[in-house]
């Protein structure tokens, strides 16, 4: 699936890096330790955290995430909003919960054809 149609199936908001809406998305991650999703997360996937600092970029940018959903209607940085411009980062936002987005996209991502 790619990010372009996760984002219309959720309606999410993207908050920077629309150009990566065409990356193909090979699962997900969802934390917010910084340190965990650097260990497990996997190039391809979607990271959902409620984590709003550039420091998620610079996670995001370096485990070759295919994008960033900020949870409960955070709103990200501007600084960090800034550097995934910069980066290329494709940042989103969303009003629910981890729990909530995280289902969603796992049903997504599992549906049978």
């Amino acid at each position: 699936m790619k990010l372009e149609e996760l984002v219309k199936e959720l309606s999410l908001d993207v908050r920077s890096g629309s150009n990566g809406l065409e990356k193909e998305i090979t699962g997900g991650y969802a934390s917010d330790l910084l340190s965990d999703v650097m260990t497990r997360s996997q190039p391809g996937n979607v990271w959902i955290t409620l984590q709003t600092h550039p420091n998620i970029v610079a996670v995001a940018s370096m485990k070759d995430i295919t994008g960033v959903i900020i949870v409960v209607g955070r709103e990200p940085q501007e600084e960090t909003l800034n550097k995934a411009i910069a980066e290329n980062v494709t940042i989103m936002t969303t009003p629910m919960t981890t729990f909530e987005t995280v289902g969603k996209i796992y049903e997504l991502l599992n549906k049978k054809t």
